[in-house]
C-alpha cells in the first residue's frame, strides 16, 4: 500500500491538513505549515513517502508548471503601468546590484564566473508565489511596503524570460547540448517569439472556438491544453517546461478569457501551491548538508545579509519609510520559487555539480521557511512600536486631547462611526497605525494622531482620561482585543464600544465581562434582511419591527452560548435549541401586532400588491 499513488496522495492531503492549521492559529501563514509537511513526510524526514522521492518530484515538477502559468496569467499590464515609478527605479537597482554582489559572493566560494553570474541571478529572485499570499493573510497588500514589494516582484518576474533563454549562452563551456552556446540560446529565442505569436494568432482563437460550445470546463480543459503544449515544446527546445508555462499564462493574461480562466483554476490555485511548497520541504536533503555545514552557513548568512541591504537602499530609493523600509525587506530576502528551476536547469547544463545542487536548494527552501515568521515579527514588533521619528513633520505627536470619544482604528469600520459623530456635532479624537491614512483624515478636518493604541502613554496623550467612551475599532483582532484588555484593567470607569468580526471573538469579550460588543456585519445583514421582507411584500413596520427582536434574541444568545463553546456538544445542542426559541418568538411576536397597527407608521403600499 505505500507504493500506491492514492497512499501518497493521501499522505500529502493529511499533512497539509494537519500542519497548515495550526500554522495559521500560530499566526504564521498557510506557506509554512506546507514546508513543514514537506520535511516530516519527506524522504529526508519521517520518510513516509519513501525512500526515493521520485514521485514526489513529479508532484513537485506539476505544481511548478501550474504556479508559474497562474504567476504569468496575473501579470497585469496595468500594474506595470501603475508601478512604473517604483519598478524603473527601486526595482531595477534590487535586482542589478544583488545579482553583481551575489554573483562575486559565489565566485569566492569556487564557483566559475558564468555560473557565479547565473546563480547570483537566481539569488536576487524572491518569492511571488509566498509574499503576495502571505501579505494578503496579514492585510498589509496594500499597504506602501505591499505595494513596493509587488513592484520587486513583477520586475523580477519580467526578468524571468530573459535569464533561462541567456542560461545556455553562459553555460556555453559546459553544456551538454550539442548546439554551441550562442545557437542554443537563439534557439531559446526563435521558441518565446513562436510561443508569443501562439498566443495571439492560435491560442486565443483556439479559446474562442472552445467558449462556443457554452461549456465552462472545456474552456479549462483547453486552459490546461495549453499549458502543457507550451511546456512540452519548450521541453523539447532544451529549455525548462517553467518558462513555457509562464509565457502562457502572460500571453493570456491580456486576453478576454483572464478572468473567466482565474476564476477556473482559482479552486485549484491553492493546493497547487501548497503541493509546490510540500514539494520544498521534502527536496531538503539533511545528508548532503551535512558533508559543508560550514560552507552553507556562511554562504546562507552572507546571502541573508547582501540581499537585505541591497533592498533596504532601494526601499530608500522608493522613499519608503523606516517601517515600511523594513517590513518590505524582511518580505523580500527569502529566496523565490524561480530559483528552484533555475538552479535545477544550471545543474542539466553542468554548471554546477549535484552537492552544490542540494546546498543552494536548501538554502532556497530554508529562505523561504523563515520568510513568514519574519513578516509576522517585523509587523508585531517593528511596525507596530516604530515611532516614525524620520516623517516627523508629517505625521504629528499626539497632543493632548479632552473629547468624549476616542476612536482606535478608523479603517472602513471606524471612519463610518467618526462620520457619524462629527455629523451629529460630536468630537472625537482618532488614532491610527496608517501615517497616510492619518495625514489624510487632518486635511479632512478630523483630530486624527498616528500611535500604537495599546501603549498607555499614547492613550493618556490622546485623552482617555477625560475621555467618557472608546471606540475600539481595529481591524486586527489580537491588537484590538489587547486595548480593550489594557482599557479596562488601566480605565475600569470608561465605557468601552468593542468591533468584533465573528461570534468567537465576541464569546472571548462576554467571557471578560464586557458588554458592549458590535459584530461588524450584523447590522448591515439584518438591514438588508428588511428590505428583502419589504420587497417580498411585508410592511416596513412589521419588518423593522422583527428585526430589532430578532436583534435583541442574538445578543443575548451570544451571551449564553459563550458559556458553552469550550464543549461542543453542548455548544451545538445549545445553539439549536436557541434558534428554535428565537423562531418561536418572533412568530408569537407578529401575532401580537396585527397588520392594520402599521398603517399609522408606514403607510405605502406594498410593493407586492401594486
Amino acid at each position: 500500500m505505500g507504493s500506491s499513488i492514492l497512499f501518497k496522495g493521501l499522505v500529502l492531503l493529511t499533512a497539509a491538513l494537519i500542519f497548515v492549521p495550526l500554522a495559521k492559529r500560530l499566526y504564521l501563514g498557510s506557506i509554512l505549515g506546507y514546508l513543514v509537511a514537506g520535511i516530516i513526510i519527506g524522504p529526508y524526514g519521517l520518510g513516509i513517502m519513501g525512500a526515493d522521492n521520485h514521485e514526489l518530484r513529479q508532484f513537485a515538477e506539476f505544481g511548478v508548471i501550474m504556479m508559474l502559468f497562474l504567476i504569468g496569467l496575473e501579470l497585469e499590464p496595468g500594474s506595470l503601468r501603475r508601478l512604473k515609478r517604483f519598478i524603473l527605479g527601486a526595482g531595477l537597482l534590487q535586482f542589478s546590484l544583488t545579482t553583481l554582489l551575489t554573483g562575486g559572493m559565489f565566485f569566492l566560494f569556487g564557483f566559475s564566473i558564468n555560473a557565479s553570474l547565473a546563480a547570483g541571478l537566481g539569488i536576487s529572485m524572491s518569492s511571488t508565489a509566498l509574499v503576495l499570499p502571505t501579505m494578503k493573510e496579514k492585510g498589509i497588500e496594500h499597504s506602501p511596503s505591499g505595494e513596493a514589494a509587488l513592484s520587486v516582484l513583477l520586475t523580477q518576474d519580467v526578468a524571468v524570460i530573459p535569464v533561462l533563454a541567456l542560461l545556455p549562452l553562459l553555460a556555453s563551456q559546459s553544456s551538454p547540448s550539442p548546439l554551441p552556446g550562442w545557437l542554443h540560446t537563439l534557439s531559446i529565442f526563435a521558441a518565446i517569439g513562436v510561443v508569443l505569436i501562439s498566443g495571439k494568432f492560435v491560442f486565443v482563437p483556439f479559446l474562442r472556438f472552445i467558449a462556443r460550445s457554452n461549456l465552462r470546463e472545456l474552456l479549462t480543459a483547453g486552459a490546461l491544453f495549453i499549458v502543457f503544449s507550451t511546456a512540452l515544446f519548450m521541453e523539447v527546445v532544451g529549455v525548462s517546461p517553467a518558462l513555457g508555462t509562464f509565457l502562457a499564462g502572460v500571453v493570456l493574461a491580456g486576453s478576454e478569457f483572464r478572468h473567466q480562466l482565474e476564476s477556473d483554476i482559482e479552486p485549484f490555485k491553492g493546493i497547487l501551491l501548497g503541493l509546490f511548497f510540500i514539494s520544498i520541504g521534502a527536496v531538503i536533503n539533511f545528508a548532503s548538508i551535512a558533508i559543508m555545514p560550514g560552507k552553507i552557513a556562511g554562504m546562507m548568512l552572507a546571502i541573508f545579509f547582501l540581499k537585505s541591504s541591497v533592498l533596504f537602499m532601494s526601499g530608500m530609493v522608493g522613499r519608503l519609510s523606516l517601517d515600511q523600509n523594513l517590513l518590505f525587506t524582511v518580505s523580500l530576502t527569502q529566496v523565490g520559487e524561480f530559483a528552484f528551476v533555475l538552479f535545477t536547469f544550471m545543474n542539466r547544463l553542468l554548471m554546477i555539480e549535484k552537492s552544490w545542487l542540494d546546498a543552494l536548494l536548501f538554502i532556497t527552501a530554508l529562505s523561504m521557511m523563515v520568510t513568514p515568521i519574519s513578516i509576522f515579527l517585523a509587523e508585531r514588533f517593528i511596525t507596530r512600536h516604530m515611532n516614525l521619528v524620520e516623517k516627523g513633520e508629517r505625521e504629528p505627536k499626539v497632543e493632548y486631547q479632552s473629547n468624549p470619544v476616542l476612536i482606535a482604528g478608523f479603517g472602513p469600520f471606524g471612519s463610518t462611526i467618526g462620520r457619524f459623530l462629527k455629523a451629529n456635532g460630536v468630537e472625537a479624537t482618532i488614532l491610527d497605525n496608517d501615517p497616510d491614512r492619518v495625514e489624510l483624515l487632518r486635511k479632512m478636518g478630523f483630530k486624527a494622531f498616528f500611535g500604537d493604541a495599546t501603549r498607555l502613554e499614547v492613550l493618556r496623550a490622546a485623552g482617555i482620561e477625560e475621555a467618557r467612551v472608546l471606540i475600539a475599532a481595529i481591524g486586527d483582532w489580537p491588537i484590538n482585543a489587547e486595548l480593550i484588555a489594557k482599557a479596562r484593567k488601566v480605565f475600569p470607569q470608561l465605557t468601552i464600544l468593542a468591533r468584533v468580526a465573528h461570534p468567537v471573538q465576541a464569546y472571548e469579550l462576554v467571557e471578560k465581562g464586557e458588554e458592549n460588543i458590535y459584530r461588524e456585519t450584523l447590522d448591515t445583514s439584518v438591514r438588508l434582511g428588511v428590505d428583502c421582507l419589504v420587497k417580498l411584500g411585508h410592511r416596513r413596520y412589521s419588518a423593522y419591527r422583527s428585526a430589532q427582536k430578532f436583534l435583541k434574541y442574538d445578543e443575548e444568545a451570544i451571551k449564553v452560548l459563550a458559556g458553552t463553546r469550550h464543549d461542543e456538544d453542548t455548544h451545538i445542542l445549545a445553539a439549536k435549541e436557541l434558534i428554535r426559541i428565537q423562531e418561536k418568538l418572533l412568530m408569537r411576536d407578529r401575532a401580537y401586532n396585527p397588520t392594520l397597527n402599521d398603517h399609522a407608521w408606514d403607510s405605502r403600499t406594498r410593493e407586492g400588491n401594486e
